[in-house]
């Protein structure tokens, strides 16, 4: 018998380390190709990062690397929200089948308000710096 994967625990990390695969490795294993899949595009925002840190702001590359670690960020959050609001029943039937159902209370709901708050900030910001960087290599092309 499979140990009971809670929903809580799920949204919190999804939330925290969604990032990274690790709401995905907690519900399915260390053997889930698609967790492992998760740390490339953030780990690729995060050498964008340090671009702009050794290059300055006009690095092209960092422009394309960038917005992956919003997208990554953007995703992590919008799973722990979908997370957070399914229903305890359709968890179970999901995740803990043959097992009875366990009410969850409030802190998925936690997680989903910080998800909420941090994705949709990391979102907008993400469509700005993109939006702003394309008009800006759209005007360098013009001269």
């Amino acid at each position: 018998m499979s140990r009971p994967r809670s929903k809580s625990v799920a949204t919190w990390l999804a939330v925290i380390g969604g990032t990274l695969g690790l709401h995905r490795f907690y519900l399915r294993g260390w053997r889930d190709r698609w967790g492992w899949l998760y740390p490339l595009p953030t780990l690729l925002g995060l050498a964008g990062l340090q671009r702009v840190r050794a290059f300055g702001q006009d690095d092209m590359v960092s422009w394309l690397l960038i917005p992956l670690l919003g997208l990554s960020l953007s995703a992590a959050m919008l799973t722990a929200i979908v997370y957070g609001l399914t229903p305890d029943e359709k968890w179970a039937a999901r995740h803990n089948p043959g097992q009875p159902v366990q009410p969850t209370g409030w802190t998925p709901v936690l997680g989903v308000v910080v998800a909420l708050l941090i994705g949709a900030t990391v979102f907008m910001g993400t469509v700005a710096f993109s939006g702003q960087r394309f008009f800006e290599w759209q005007l360098q092309q013009d001269r």
